[in-house]
Order: structure tokens, then sequence, then C-alpha cells
């Protein structure tokens, strides 16, 4: 099933309420995303993408992940 852009912005501010966020990508499996939260501050960046990817809730598991591909930056606010 294709997931769209608000689907994947909406699923990464549940859990990042006060993040900027852009996510990118119309083709309803492959992104980018782009997610600066004051959170991030405290972590290394792998800590940051594992957060990010647990705030997906399983869309990239497996085969069967809605979300194929999902190019993913992220960073504490300068």
């Amino acid at each position: 099933m294709p997931i769209d852009a608000h689907e994947v912005e909406a699923l990464i501010r549940d859990a990042f309420p006060n993040a900027k966020i852009r996510v990118e990508g119309d083709d309803g499996a492959h992104f980018s995303a782009e997610v600066v939260d004051e959170s991030f501050r405290s972590m290394n960046r792998v800590q940051q993408q594992r957060a990010v990817y647990a705030a997906l809730k399983g869309k990239m598991d497996g085969p069967n992940g809605a979300l194929h591909a999902l190019a993913l930056t992220t960073k504490a606010p300068e």
C-alpha cells in the first residue's frame, strides 16, 4: 500500500511535535526527510536516526513495508 509525504510527516510529527520537519517524495515509496529537533542535541547521529525510524511505526519493516526508502537527515537546531 503506497504512503504519501503527508503521512510520513504526520508519523514523525507524532513523536517530535516541536520539530521542524520537511518530507519530500511523490512515488509512494521513496522519500527524503529532514528532521530538526532539540531532543537530538544529546544524541549521536545513529541515535537520532533510530528515533525517527521508531516513529515510523513499522512502515519500513521488511518487503511488505509501505515505505521502501528514506534518505534521512537529522540534527539539533543551530
